[in-house]
């Protein structure tokens, strides 16, 4: 297989995808426990646990297009991206068992500061694998569809790990309630897990190292010279459309996934093993997402697809809390809620997802856009930056999260069935049209993304071109190091 190769292999695609169940266990539970166990058990307040883990992502967001600028420029025996693969497996582990189970006995100070450094190296060392991991879908094909099909196994694998982690919590770990040592045991789980999964994807996917790119010949290693093409790069129009997009619909995603626990445990007073069986209807949605992301968009341009689909996701995210601000869902002891409940998530995780695979392929075509120009093939750092508008805003999100717990005066220690109906129902008209807002934004950032289907096909002839060229003149007019081997092999 050849850097351009039109068809990956399932079993690429599985080991590739395969990598993303780490982030899926830290994701899940930074984005749904993390706030729930540091307020809950913890004991600290919601508005410092937020501030806590929103410091933590500015930190996290800087790192990411250093990162993944360094990546992109790596020459080593083992190409641009497996060296951050390997380093990155023990350091997530130890720091994510870590962060799960704090020293006993802390003051509120202790506890924020605590937080603040174990999700600042969590979030580091996970991108020090995930950006590299994730940029391997530019370099092992250059298919419009193919990379939508890559991007959909990482996906499925990605939500799968995290939906593990939320059933064994709710079915297992927190079986017995909310308690630091059902936290405890679910972050030794998390960190076991997060360590294979990197190992067996870092190793399955070794054997394509020498099909990868190299950097161009005769790169700088100047900082002055670094940060002009990071400039350079990050400045395409079409990734600036996908950068202004992430950032209104990360605002939503850290709202909602902030707040989502707290709406299952008190607004719909479900107990741990209904929220376990409402989580396992994620996994067909999962499957189902990758299904109509590749249906959706064969021969047609993933932009439109990519509207439609996230259209119908927002319309659909809201709607059972809204309808019962109004009362037209049925009262939380009818037999009908759970049901209902599964149906909505089943519809709304599968478009949620398959838009995303779409906006992720979308980011993986601007490569040879940005390389016909610029001569660089620059797949970490678009991901790596389009990340760190997600994350910076997403802490953004959680910031609101806590805010709006604060503001319609949530309890701390609450109990299910025992918060007043006022306070439930404010909870629900700050978050429902905050999301609306937020998404309708980030669609209209989307629509200046002008790279259709013929586009691509262009942009992949000129990049050749452009990197022949490049080729041809090899540093300081020498022959030129094959774009596609590591001078080291």
């Amino acid at each position: 297989m050849t850097a351009q190769a039109a068809k990956v292999s399932l079993t690429t695609k599985i080991y590739y995808g395969f990598g993303s169940v780490a982030f899926g266990v830290k994701d899940n539970g930074f984005a749904y426990f993390l706030l729930l166990f540091y307020n809950q058990v913890v004991g600290l307040s919601p508005s410092l646990t937020a501030m806590a883990l929103f410091i933590a992502l500015c930190f996290d967001a800087i790192s990411d297009p250093v990162i993944g600028h360094w990546s992109d420029n790596m020459r080593s025996k083992w190409g641009r991206r497996h060296p951050f693969m390997y380093a990155s497996i023990i350091p997530i582990g130890i720091t994510y068992f870590l962060i799960w189970n704090p020293p006993a006995g802390m003051d509120d100070t202790s506890a924020f500061w605590y937080l603040i450094l174990l999700a600042i190296l969590v979030r580091t060392f996970v991108t020090l694998y995930e950006i590299p991991s994730t940029s391997l879908v530019a370099e092992l094909t250059d298919d419009y569809d193919e990379r939508t099909s890559m991007l959909g196994f990482r996906f499925m694998f990605g939500w799968w790990g995290g939906l593990t982690m939320a059933v064994l919590a709710w079915g297992v770990f927190l079986a017995d309630g909310l308690t630091a040592k059902g936290f405890g045991t679910y972050g030794i789980f998390g960190a076991i897990i997060i360590i294979i999964a990197i190992f067996i994807s870092a190793v399955g996917t070794h054997r394509h190292i020498p099909d990868l790119h190299s950097p161009p010949p005769g790169h700088s290693k100047k900082l002055i010279d670094n940060l002009l093409e990071l400039r350079e790069t990050l400045t395409n129009r079409n990734f600036l459309a996908l950068f202004i997009s992430a950032i209104f619909s990360a605002l939503a995603i850290g709202l909602h996934s902030n707040l989502i626990n707290y709406f299952f445990l008190y607004f719909w007073d479900l107990e741990t093993v209904e929220i376990r069986n409402l989580n396992f209807v994620y996994y067909f949605s999962a499957v189902a997402a990758l299904l109509l992301a590749q249906w959706a968009s064969q021969r047609r341009d993933k932009k439109q697809v990519a509207i439609v689909i996230w259209t119908a996701a927002i319309v659909v995210q809201p709607l059972p809390v809204l309808l019962r601000v109004v009362n037209l869902m049925p009262s939380n002891d009818s037999g009908l809620i759970l049901p209902l409940l599964m149906a909505h998530g089943f519809i709304e995780v599968t478009l949620s997802v398959a838009a995303a695979i779409i906006i992720s392929s979308m980011v993986a075509d601007i490569v040879e856009d940005s390389e016909k120009k610029t001569g660089r093939r620059s797949e970490a750092t678009f991901f790596a930056a389009r990340g760190f508008a997600a994350k910076v805003v997403n802490g953004s999100g959680v910031i609101s999260a806590g805010l709006i717990l604060s503001v319609t005066g949530f309890p701390d220690n609450a109990v299910a069935g025992a918060v007043p109906q006022i306070t439930l129902n404010k909870l629900a008209l700050f978050y429902a049209p905050s999301l609306l807002v937020c998404y309708l934004a980030a669609l209209y950032g989307m629509s200046f993304y002008k790279i259709s289907r013929d586009g691509h096909r262009k942009n992949v002839a000129a990049a050749s071109a452009t990197r022949n060229s490049h080729n041809a003149e090899g540093p300081e007019g020498n022959t030129a190091v094959s774009p596609d081997k590591s001078p080291a092999e």
